[in-house]
């Protein structure tokens, strides 16, 4: 065993999701959305760098070595897969594990609406899941390529970087393939996976217009595609991804992503108070024909308003998912109004209201 496992069992057993190790730092882990110190000697750099490399592939500590970031995935037998990430800073190196349960939970498990669960069975088109860093955008995905694994019968390729959750093949056959590892880059794999007889891709990232184009692509050419952006919500992340393209070729991509989209999902984490866990509220966009048409006529600005009269199709506006969690007694009224939106919705839920700078 190496000598890190020790920080990942007492990570499982105090139920945190990540893990900081930094020099100059003690050991810190983020336990319900908050960092915590451990009681440990502060880390030196040479010190924490025998304790990381034990664990790290060769390649990787060379990659590392030359560009000062590295990410890998590395597993625990029996307890846990975790995400990796390795980075330079003032005091030496620093490392971040996420932890990666090894049971992927259901859409019911997480609490999630029905619609979420049905987006599986899609036939073709593009759905995103957004939010910010660390807000369970994989876990989300994770779920819904399990439903597709379990009830269809088809070739589902992954790929991300690293590889997080495991999938075993069950109704589908299951492809997970690594950027770095078994592949170059997203980009690279997903023009391959074109190739592949695929049904279902799930592209771990849009990070960049190559891999952006050829997802868009995919999508409107027959295949199910699944992704993330680092959006707070539908409308922004319709106009992220047409602003990454020349403006050149915005028309185009405006009909094409209209014809390929079928939907957006964006969430943020909660912390909640009446246990010891965390709970998701959801903002859902379908891609009905109306909300394609604000695409195609670059009025992005109204989705919102078309998803307020879409409740029929599941479609949610996140102040109202967070709303339904406040109400249920989930989360409190502060977290509430600082997550949200429509900030005003929720000033008169609180007991002493800030004096907001962004109102100003």
């Amino acid at each position: 065993m190496a000598k890190i496992d020790a920080f990942f069992h007492l990570m499982h057993e105090q139920g945190a999701s990540d893990l900081h190790l930094i020099s100059g730092q003690q050991p810190a882990l983020r336990i319900r959305g908050d960092i915590e110190r451990i009681k440990y000697d502060v880390l030196t750099n040479d010190s924490l760098k025998v304790l990381l490399y034990e664990i790290t592939p060769e390649y990787k500590i060379k990659n590392f070595e030359e560009t000062g970031d590295v990410d890998f995935a590395y597993e625990v037998p029996t307890l846990a897969r975790y995400r990796v990430n390795y980075f330079r800073q003032k005091n030496g190196i620093g490392a971040v594990f996420r932890e990666i349960p090894d049971k992927i939970s259901t859409c019911a498990d997480l609490g999630l609406p029905s619609v979420i669960s049905k987006l599986a069975a899609l036939p073709r088109g593009l759905v995103l899941v957004t939010g910010p860093t660390g807000c369970g955008k994989s876990t989300t995905l994770a779920a819904i390529i399990d439903e597709a694994n379990h009830l269809r019968k088809d070739h589902i390729i992954t790929i991300e970087d690293p590889i997080e959750f495991v999938h075993k093949s069950q109704g589908c056959i299951v492809n997970q393939r690594e950027v770095g590892l078994h592949t170059k880059s997203f980009a690279t794999a997903l023009r391959g996976a074109l190739r592949e007889d695929p049904d279902i891709i799930l592209v771990g990232e849009m990070r960049d217009l190559e891999t952006i184009s050829l997802a868009v692509e995919a999508a409107s050419t027959g295949h199910l595609v699944f992704s993330t952006v680092h959006t707070t919500s539908a409308a922004k992340t319709v106009d992220r991804i047409i602003e990454v393209f020349p403006s050149s070729e915005q028309l185009q991509i405006r009909s094409t992503l209209a014809d390929g989209l079928r939907a957006i999902v964006s969430q943020v984490l909660f912390k909640r108070i009446d246990i010891k866990s965390r709970c998701v509220a959801l903002e859902i966009c379908i891609a009905t024909p109306a909300v394609r048409n604000l695409i195609r006529e670059s009025k992005t600005y109204q989705i919102p308003s078309m998803m307020q009269t879409g409740k029929k199709y599941g479609m949610q506006l996140l102040d109202d998912g967070i709303m339904d969690l406040y109400r249920r007694g989930w989360i409190d009224a502060d977290e509430a109004y600082v997550k949200a939106n429509d900030k005003a919705r929720f000033r008169p839920l609180l007991k002493y209201p800030p004096t907001d700078f962004t109102e100003a």
